[in-house]
């Protein structure tokens, strides 16, 4: 039986989930959202490296065969670390598979990123395009609101509208191509989507299709469960994100479970 472990600081997670749900529909996916210790904008890179290896620890004891490091603040700060803990099993990590979907989809070699400030003060994904290609010119934007605003509920808050437009502000005219780097954005991509005009790309689907890459180079094959489902295991409010997962899935979530590690 294949299991996919995914983990993230909170919800943002499941727009991979669904991905991989589409690619792999008849594995199972067991999912951690950290949403105790959300953000981990907020935290040291030792922090979070030590919230990162306790959550794959916890994947990795409940069977998993690969993980996907949902959150981009978490691959920039520990995906070398976890794959060194854990070489026994594929580690997938989110900022790669952006930046390639970003250099894949610009026509005029100019790309904006949206992105947490822990990961624009990294500078992840601007060194991540630069391995791909020197000749692309990124604007990058940290957003320190948007994820809270997700986490708390996107609609409830008056003044959404007006904070993405004055982020989109910093990002030139000539930018072609929008990439969201972080997996919360794409939760309100049709926002985004009213004051950018041009691409906009996140990393979900092509992070779904290495893994698949992953575990068939593993295993030879792509194995399938014998009873497909989701598991969610959240650290902290389970009634708030069971409302964004479930409208955004299209599921009735009902295997979620509260546990702090």
């Amino acid at each position: 039986m294949a299991k996919i472990g995914v983990f993230d600081s909170g919800v943002g997670g499941i727009t991979i989930v669904e991905e991989i749900n589409k690619i792999l529909p008849e594995d199972t996916i067991i999912y951690y959202g950290d949403n105790k210790n959300f953000h981990y904008e907020n935290l040291s890179v030792d922090l979070i490296r030590e919230h990162c290896l306790k959550v794959v620890e916890f994947l990795v004891l409940n069977g998993v065969d690969a993980v996907v490091v949902a959150c981009s603040v978490a691959t920039a700060a520990a995906l070398e670390t976890l794959k060194a803990r854990f070489a026994h099993i594929p580690i997938v990590g989110v900022i790669d598979t952006g930046a390639k979907v970003g250099v894949e989809t610009t026509l005029n070699n100019s790309l904006g990123i949206f992105a947490t400030p822990a990961t624009v003060a990294m500078d992840a994904y601007p060194k991540a395009v630069r391995s791909m290609n020197r000749n692309i010119s990124v604007f990058q934007k940290g957003c320190p609101k948007l994820c809270s605003m997700i986490e708390e509920g996107w609609e409830d808050i008056p003044e959404n509208d007006e904070i993405v437009k004055e982020y989109l502000s910093y990002i030139p005219e000539k930018a072609d191509t929008l990439v969201l780097g972080c997996t919360h954005y794409p939760l309100i991509r049709h926002i985004i989507a009213r004051y950018f005009k041009g691409n906009i790309v996140d990393s979900a689907k092509e992070t779904a299709e290495i893994l698949k890459k992953e575990l068939f180079l593993k295993s030879g094959k792509t194995r399938t469960s014998e009873n497909p489902h989701l598991e969610f295991y959240i650290s902290g409010n389970i009634k708030k994100f069971k409302e964004i997962a479930g409208d955004f899935l299209g599921e009735d979530i009902d295997k979620i479970y509260k546990i702090e590690l």
